[in-house]
């Protein structure tokens, strides 16, 4: 009878312990599901809020110094074609002893305005092409006594202005 119980006795343990395996694997089961089902698929609205809060300040740091770039070379680029124009000026001004007349203009550099007052004019244009800004207009020549000043009336493409409107002056450039 002993033997009975002692079989009887390892048999119920045994049982005991298949259940209790049994019902934590479903327990485990279960709690899967349950993890599976509540796994986040998308952002929640405070992760947006603080991505689009992010991009913003990004961008507020950023755009102001791109937008300003593209005004900026520009100007930048007319100053260098000024001073193409000026060394033209300089070669015109070394070969015949002054600088063209206000009247003149840049056209006196590509022929000879006046072969009785300039004759030691070169062979060859001082410049092949008129002088443009960046906004396709013709820059303007101004004999200033013993100088010279070369002026692009900018963006607006009218005397005067301020700011990206302003008029663009060889002598500013310089500086």
């Amino acid at each position: 009878m002993t033997k009975e119980f002692g079989l009887k006795s390892h048999k119920t343990t045994t049982l005991i312990k298949n259940k209790k395996n049994f019902l934590i694997n479903k327990v485990n089961q279960e709690q899967n599901k349950i993890s599976l089902t509540t796994s986040k698929n998308a952002f929640s609205l405070l992760e947006l809020l603080v991505v689009i809060l992010i991009l913003g300040i990004l961008a507020a740091a950023v755009v102001p110094r791109v937008v300003g770039a593209g005004d900026k070379a520009k100007v930048d680029l007319v100053c260098v074609n000024m001073k193409g124009a000026a060394n033209a000026l300089k070669m015109f001004k070394l070969d015949n002893g002054m600088y063209p007349e206000t009247e003149e203009g840049f056209e006196a550099l590509q022929s000879n305005p006046d072969p009785d007052k300039y004759t030691n004019y070169s062979s060859a244009a001082y410049l092949e092409n008129l002088p443009k800004d960046s906004w396709g207009s013709k820059m303007v020549y101004i004999k200033t006594g013993n100088g010279f000043d070369i002026i692009s009336y900018g963006a607006d493409k009218r005397e005067g202005g301020t700011d990206e409107y302003a008029d663009i002056k060889y002598s500013g450039c310089n500086k």
